[in-house]
């Protein structure tokens, strides 16, 4: 199944699964090969427009406590039925105002053969105190990488889109 196909079954499934009361608009939807990831927009509490930073990202915290405590249960439920459907593990997160969380997130494991200047670079990110570990520091790499090249990342996905595209239209493809 292409992975397009797969992500808009997903978010069909969602759409007629998630009660409509949880969230404003459709929910932002990330699938790899190991998770899916559903953050969805909640209402920012009401607040006069003189208060302060700290006290705006203080409610926008609390009201994301509270979805979640709220929300527990069916979110349970709802993941452990699309973890079933999709063989992957689901969590779940919430944007509130300017407030983005995401609650409970897969870490997996990467294995990688790193040669001495590449694990040298990780080192120097852990002497320096910039993370815990060799795994945080590459995870550190990765994001930074991601940031700054992504729109070359997204052409490569869009290209990989195309590919499979092509892929089912060929020879080999059934017939309707």
């Amino acid at each position: 199944m292409s992975t397009q196909n797969e992500s808009e079954r997903v978010r069909g499934w969602l759409t007629g699964r998630l009660p409509a009361e949880w969230f404003e608009g459709e929910p932002e939807l990330s699938i790899d090969r190991d998770e899916i990831l559903i953050v969805g927009r909640i209402a920012a509490p009401e607040q006069s427009d003189d208060v302060s930073a700290a006290e705006r990202s203080a409610a926008e915290e609390g009201r994301i406590k509270q979805y979640r405590e709220d929300t527990r249960e069916r979110r349970i439920e709802i993941a452990r039925e699309l973890e079933h459907a999709t063989r992957r593990k689901v969590a779940w997160g919430v944007r509130c105002g300017e407030t983005r969380t995401v609650f409970t997130s897969l870490s997996a494991p990467v294995m990688t053969r790193l040669r001495q200047p590449e694990r040298q670079v990780l080192d120097t990110l852990v002497d320096a105190g910039v993370a815990r570990s060799r795994s945080d520091a590459l995870g550190w790499c990765v994001k930074l990488v991601a940031q700054h090249s992504e729109s070359w990342l997204a052409d490569l996905r869009d290209a990989m889109t195309k590919v499979e595209d092509v892929r089912r239209a060929g020879p080999d493809a059934a017939t309707d």
